[in-house]
């Protein structure tokens, strides 16, 4: 993990009084609920600007391996993690778990932005980046070729995943309404009040269902596709920490009021 969110959870873990882990669990709240759309169960977490801030995590501080696991991530954190309300799997990636897309870590570009014609997921264009021009915001999610346009200076984090699933309030034009390809998927959107809304699918749901959720229940014009069937969330304040397959970057919430 790189040296500026290290340091985020070493202020987090050192504002909080030291409790047993019984009182430190009940101190804790959920950012995450549990909703039902179309009769598929799905877990909805909510990142909100003044209380959140959002990092990216692939490899630890002394290592160029990723993690690759939710697990990893929780044993090289420690005690740090106190600060951590969600850890999600967040961007395609390779046979090494390394971004395949754009991909920037405490302002740093480990990843170039990927516009390039190809198989899978990822190529089903428009794709799209997440991104937040500081860890507290503002956080967007845009379709590749309006950030390839419009963003000049470097975020403070990002990560280039796809399909988009909602571009400008309207559906992908791939999808069909409820199509026969169902898996497991994780995914990120952001509303017009700057909240950055993050879905895991409790069960098998296609590409247009999990669209419809962000664009008719949350509400959000943007919505970028993260990964389906390795799909993963550490839910610290819940004491859920998903296994499964290798995954690769990894997204980070930490809770800033933990560190007043």
């Amino acid at each position: 993990m790189r040296r500026a969110f290290a340091g985020l959870l070493l202020i987090a873990t050192a504002a909080c009084s030291i409790r047993t882990d019984a009182e430190d669990q009940e101190q804790r709240v959920s950012i995450c609920e549990p909703i039902v759309f179309e009769d598929s169960p799905f877990t909805h977490c909510t990142a909100q600007p003044g209380k959140h801030d959002i990092a990216m995590a692939l490899s630890p501080e002394d290592s160029d391996r990723p993690y690759r696991s939710l697990g990893a991530l929780s044993d090289a954190l420690g005690d740090q993690s106190a600060g951590l309300a969600l850890a999600m799997n967040g961007g395609m990636y390779d046979a090494d778990g390394n971004p395949i897309g754009y991909y920037v870590e405490d302002g740093k570009r480990l990843g170039m932005l990927n516009q390039n014609d190809g198989p899978g997921n990822f190529h089903l264009l428009p794709n799209g980046v997440f991104f937040g021009e500081t860890a507290s915001g503002p956080w967007r999610v845009w379709d590749t070729q309006r950030f390839a346009d419009d963003i000049e200076e470097r975020p403070q984090f990002a990560t280039q995943s796809g399909p988009m699933l909602v571009i400008d309030g309207e559906l992908h034009p791939a999808f069909d309404t409820d199509g026969s390809s169902r898996k497991i998927r994780n995914a990120v959107g952001v509303d017009a009040a700057g909240r950055a809304h993050f879905i895991i699918t409790e069960a098998p749901v296609s590409f247009g269902k999990l669209a419809r959720l962000y664009r008719d229940v949350l509400k959000v014009n943007n919505a970028l596709f993260l990964d389906g069937s390795v799909s993963q969330i550490w839910d610290p304040a819940k004491g859920r920490l998903d296994t499964g397959p290798s995954i690769g970057p990894i997204i980070l919430v930490t809770d800033t009021e933990s560190a007043e």
